[in-house]
């Protein structure tokens, strides 16, 4: 007589596929990350990017990542590379004829206060000049030129920094060709907001006579490094004068020298790095690049005499920290990158400036003739220049040009006036600092694509709208989606109903 078989072990539930226990821990913890991500996406991501889809010229949909297919804006120029490299500007064009200087000029400085564009002083061709043009500059366009303030003297390759609102012009050529000492100031009327006129700063003068120093302003105060001295040699001292409780400038005071004399560099501020690039030595033009730490420092420790570094950073020591007794903010110690970080070429009177973390280097002298050029290079949090300095020929200058006062105005650069062809010019480039993104990119995780880009207080309240209507009907669907798996047998009762009346009201064979 057959026997049954023995009762065997209960076959347990397999989910997704028979990678888990339908009843396992696994199972449980793989569908409640599931959800989670379900609700971030449908309660977090989607309505943000509702938002952008309103307000924004694109929207990124997905982890974009690496993009085999660019599709850019024809106001990027059809010469430039899709998308554009970070720190490109697009291709210079020259300013309209109404925005050229009145007169030719080379070797002035220029500035913005408000809406107001200055070009301050400079060489006529052969002599100082004591004039400041002023122009009205809105959304990047010039208006006519006309004469403002003038200088208590006339000035060439002086040094310019703004800070606070003022604008300070130190040393320079004087009327009789050598270097001065002054520092000047100019700033707007507190109560109309017109400008007002140029003042001998009280009791401030540089410690040396320079021209072609260069000028930075900093956190609390301006930097002048390098220019020619009174005997016309490049220097290599540095000086720093520091905003007192007053809001006034100090005396300058002597920082840690530069390591090679330099004079008509470029100086900027980027980060907590000073930069010093390009100018002439005395063997003339020069592509090295210096940088400094800028920071906290002491007055025991951080000081230098005049011409020569300071003990740490001949030493190599590391920086002083801000509990050293007496510590101020100041040049920490300059250090010179590696041969990376050096300029492409020899460069001297360059147009340079920085904006959006980068620094950027355009037209100057090789020491034989005006050239085209632009340079840039992102720094990086540790001070090094990762790629080193870059370059794009359809981001060259139309013709070269050196000497010319370099501004930034908003997302605009401009150069104004300078040495074209060996003579002293009027006229102006422009170049745009942002470069239009991709309208349309499609990649292996991710698509980006024209959003409606609703402009003011309309756009964003619009995008708020969207946001919150897409938001609200998600939790909606979350909150039935949840019912319906709480409620299966009430589910599945309903659609086996819907099943036979479907099937009641179909004809009979």
């Amino acid at each position: 007589m057959a026997k049954a078989l023995p009762a065997g072990r209960p076959v347990r539930r397999r989910a997704f596929f028979g990678f888990f226990d339908g009843d396992g821990w696994a199972w449980a913890t793989t569908k409640a990350f599931f959800w989670l991500l379900v609700i971030i996406i449908t309660l977090g991501y989607i309505p943000d990017r509702a938002y952008y889809f309103v307000v924004s010229r694109t929207i990124e949909l997905g982890i974009l990542g690496w993009s085999p297919v660019n599709l850019c804006p024809p106001e990027n120029g059809a010469t430039m590379p899709c998308p554009v490299p970070a720190g490109a500007v697009l291709p210079w064009q020259a300013s309209p004829a109404e925005a050229a200087l009145p007169e030719a000029r080379t070797q002035g400085s220029a500035a913005q206060l408000g809406t107001n564009l200055l070009y301050i002083g400079g060489l006529d061709g052969t002599d100082p000049s004591a004039t400041t043009y002023t122009a009205t500059i809105q959304n990047g366009n010039i208006g006519a030129w006309a004469e403002g303030p003038e200088l208590p003297e006339a000035r060439a390759n002086a040094g310019i920094a703004i800070l606070s609102g003022t604008v300070y012009l130190v040393g320079g050529i004087g009327p009789d060709g050598e270097p001065t000492d002054t520092v000047w100031a100019l700033g707007l009327n507190p109560d109309s907001g017109e400008l007002g006129s140029w003042t001998v700063v009280t009791d401030v003068s540089l410690p040396d006579a320079r021209s072609g120093a260069a000028a930075a302003a900093v956190t609390d105060g301006i930097v002048v490094a390098g220019g020619a001295g009174p005997d016309g040699n490049p220097t290599a001292t540095v000086w720093k004068s520091t905003i007192d409780s007053g809001g006034m400038l100090a005396a300058f005071k002597d920082q840690p020298a530069l390591l090679q004399p330099v004079t008509d560099a470029s100086m900027a501020l980027e980060g907590t790095f000073l930069w010093v690039f390009g100018g002439a030595d005395a063997n003339g033009p020069t592509a090295t690049v210096q940088r400094a730490d800028y920071g906290s420092t002491s007055t025991a420790t951080g000081s230098a005499a005049p011409g020569q570094p300071s003990a740490a950073a001949t030493a190599g020591e590391p920086a002083p920290t801000p509990e050293a007794s007496g510590a101020v903010q100041g040049v920490v110690r300059w250090a010179t990158p590696d041969a990376t970080g050096n300029l492409p070429a020899p460069r001297t009177g360059g147009g340079s400036f920085a904006a959006n973390g980068a620094l950027y280097l355009v037209g100057g002298s090789d020491g034989t003739s005006e050239q085209r050029q632009l340079y840039w290079a992102i720094p990086d949090a540790s001070g090094d220049l990762p790629g080193g300095w870059r370059h794009l020929d359809p981001t060259d200058l139309p013709e070269g040009r050196a000497d010319a006062a370099t501004v930034v105005s908003g997302p605009t650069a401009f150069l104004l006036g300078g040495t074209v062809n060996g003579a002293a010019t009027a006229s102006a480039v422009r170049a745009s600092l942002a470069p239009e993104e991709p309208f349309f990119q499609l990649g292996i995780a991710g698509v980006v694509v024209p959003a409606l880009k609703i402009g003011g207080e309309i756009g964003q309240q619009l995008g708020y709208l969207a946001a919150a209507g897409v938001g609200t009907g998600n939790f909606v669907i979350l909150v039935i989606v949840g019912w319906a798996f709480n409620n299966r047998p009430k589910i599945s009762d309903w659609m086996e109903r819907r099943r036979a009346a479907r099937e009641a009201k179909a004809p009979k064979p």
